[in-house]
Order: structure tokens, then sequence, then C-alpha cells
């Protein structure tokens, strides 16, 4: 029989989605599961996008600009002046397919086979995988619980620094622990990429997403990072259009644009509708953040301070984002998520969380943790959280 490839069975699989057939096996008897474990929010689209979608009049549904056609990316480049980069231009701008394609196109052009890339974990899991498929080694510095995951002590990252090594790579505020660095973090890392002539790789996407009247502060301003810096971001997350798929990178680093750009081609075009919603999402009024943040300010509130009542429990404060990483009171936080939905149920509804140790490349690490997604509304949250308790509680005396 033919055989599949190496790389395909060194494929991680995503913790966020490796446990969705035990979750449509619960839907099919009848229960009702509670999604905490993707972030999917629940929040409406803008009508802005969905119009524009809706009033696509064209007869012909065309390729359009591999790097995004430029009325689009001058029209980006005004949200980017917003937010402080005010030289960034359509000529800094590459329109992606999402912001996952985006990363991609970023580690491809900047590493080869072999090559090395330092990201603090936990991490996006997706990076690994990315990373796996291109043959690049991610080289792991642990940020810890126990102090919000902050930032690593830069002996940390310098320890780790090889012939080898291209790049250091963050998501800002974190996916999955919400941890908001702060511009003296960024400087740190700042300091590091120059000195090594290093990369750093920025993953935007929850840039909106901040509370308790902190700031985001992006790479693209920080002082000396102009050739450094790059940033993967999103249309998805910022405007609850997940399945809208349009992302894109930014970086003054033209020799880094125009190799991304053959990748690019290489795929043809980004998505045409995607660009038509996402242009007309650039209209939204800023309230429409407020809005939003305060409403995530709201699940944050209500998710953290009900974890933190349940016995055993860790979770620290996210300042971003809308995600936790919770530690339970158990040793096999994988095995837990599976028997919430496969063996419990309240009333009928189960609740459905990632695994922690996804979300990790030191193997051992994260085995009693979940990362839990506050996209759903808060009675759902206080009901998931009850079903949580009672459930660890079941678990543990099974």
């Amino acid at each position: 029989m033919p055989k599949v490839s190496r790389k395909g069975m060194a494929m991680p699989s995503s913790p966020i989605r490796k446990l969705v057939p035990f979750a449509d096996a619960a839907k099919k008897a009848g229960k009702t599961v509670l999604h905490l474990n993707i972030g999917q929010p629940d929040i409406k689209t803008p009508d802005e996008l969905l119009n524009a979608i809706r009033g696509f009049d064209q007869d012909v549904l065309a390729y359009i600009h591999s790097e995004g056609t430029p009325p689009y990316r001058e029209k980006l480049a005004t949200y980017y002046h917003k937010i402080g980069a005010t030289d960034i231009t359509a000529d800094h701008l590459i329109e992606t397919t999402g912001g996952s394609e985006a990363l991609i196109f970023t580690l491809y052009s900047i590493l080869d086979e072999g090559d090395e890339i330092i990201v603090p974990e936990p991490f996006y899991a997706n990076y690994n995988g990315f990373s796996q498929s291109g043959n690049i080694k991610i080289v792991p510095v642990t940020a810890n619980i126990e102090n919000n995951f902050a930032l690593p002590p830069i002996e940390d990252f310098e320890k780790l620094i090889t012939p080898k090594t291209k790049a250091i790579l963050i998501c800002n505020p974190s996916n999955p622990t919400g941890y908001l660095y702060s511009k003296k973090e960024l400087e740190i890392l700042r300091d590091i990429v120059l000195k090594n002539d290093l990369f750093l790789i920025a993953d935007e996407v929850y840039r909106e997403f901040v509370y308790d009247g902190k700031q985001h502060h992006s790479v693209l301003n920080i002082e000396g990072l102009e050739q450094h810096a790059i940033v993967v971001d999103s249309t998805s997350k910022r405007y609850s259009a997940c399945g809208l798929r349009l992302g894109n990178i930014v970086t003054r680093n033209q020799e880094v644009r125009q190799t991304a750009i053959k990748f690019a081609q290489a795929r043809l075009s980004p998505p045409t509708l995607g660009e038509v919603a996402a242009s007309a999402a650039l209209d939204v009024a800023d309230s429409y953040f407020e809005e939003v943040k305060e409403e995530y300010k709201k699940r944050r509130e209500t998710l953290v301070n009900g974890l933190k009542k349940i016995e055993g429990v860790t979770c620290p404060n996210p300042g971003g984002a809308f995600y936790v990483l919770a530690q339970l009171p158990i040793t096999n936080a994988e095995h837990f998520c599976q028997w919430m939905l496969e063996e419990f149920d309240v009333d009928g509804t189960t609740v459905m969380m990632a695994p922690g140790s996804g979300f990790y490349f030191t193997e051992g690490l994260g085995q009693n943790q979940v990362r839990i997604a506050y996209v759903l509304e808060q009675k759902q949250l206080e009901l998931a959280l009850e079903i949580l308790e009672k459930g660890l509680k079941a678990y543990v005396n099974r």
C-alpha cells in the first residue's frame, strides 16, 4: 500500500480541534456542547462587512493581485497610521489568506530548512505545525503561570541563540494566555534582535482587545526595528469574521516583502470576496471596538472570577485577547477534556476545552492546563463554570 509522507506523519494535531470527533459524538447523542475550545466569537459581524458581500455586483468573481489590490492596501495603510505607524504605505503590505498564511509566508521567507526560531511557550499551537511543515526548528523559551506568563528573562533567550537562529516570534496579546507585553518587554526583545541580527515577528491579531486601561504597543512603533520587525495580522478576530480568511503581512523590509510576494504569487490570489468585505470593515466606527472590548471585559471577569472560586484552579488575569490558560487540579487535562465530552454532562450539557499541553513545545509541560476562550455570552459562561466545577469533582472522585 502507498505510504504517506514522514512530514505528514510528524505533523502535530491541533489541540483546539483534535477533540472535535468526541464533541460531534456528544451532540449526536443529544448533548449540548458549550464550545470554549476555539476562538470563534459569538459577537455579530458588523453589517458593513456582510452588506459588502451581499452587494457584490461583478459579473465574474475574478482573481485579484497576488499581494492584494493597491486600493485596498492603500486603505489598509491608513489603519496602521491610526496605531502610530504613520509611515506605512501600500508598499509595506501583503494581503494573505488569513493570519495563518501571513505567518507561513513570513517563516518561509526568512528561514531555511534547519534554521531555528525562538518562541516563548506556551504559544499558539499552529506555530508548531507551520514550522514543522517547513522543517524549521522551534526553540522554546518557557514562560510561567506563576508570573502570569510574562516575558522570560533576557538571559533565557541569549543562551538559546545559535548561528542557526534567525528570528524570535511572539504573539501580543498572547494566544493562549492573554498576556500583554509591555513596551519595556518589547524593547528588551528589540535589543536582543539588534545585537544578534535577527528578525522579530509579532502576531498582533488581537491588538484591539486590551483591558484595564492598558495600551497595546506594536513592534512597528519600537525604534530601531524598522528593518527587523514583521507583523502578522488578520481581519478575522478584529471584526468577529473568522470565516473571512483575510490577513496581511506588514514590514518595512523590502527584501522580506519581495520574497513573500513570490510565495503569494505561487498561491495565485487571496480571496476576492474577503478583500471586498475587509475593505468595508475599515469603515466600521471605532465605537464598535469600545463596545466589543467592554463585552469581552465582562466575560473575562465572569470567567476568571468563576475559575478562581473552583478549588484547586489557578488562573492568571489576562491583559488582552479573549483566552485564559488555567491550571486544574488534575494530572492529564487532555484525558479530562475527552472525558467531559464522552462521559459527563449536567442536564444534557457539557463543556469543550483545549488541552494545554498542545500549546507547549517542551514535552511534559501544560499537562494539567486548559485553554478556555471566553467567546460565549455571560449566561453560557456561568453555566460552563458550573459544569466544569461539577465535572472536576466527579472526575477526581471517579
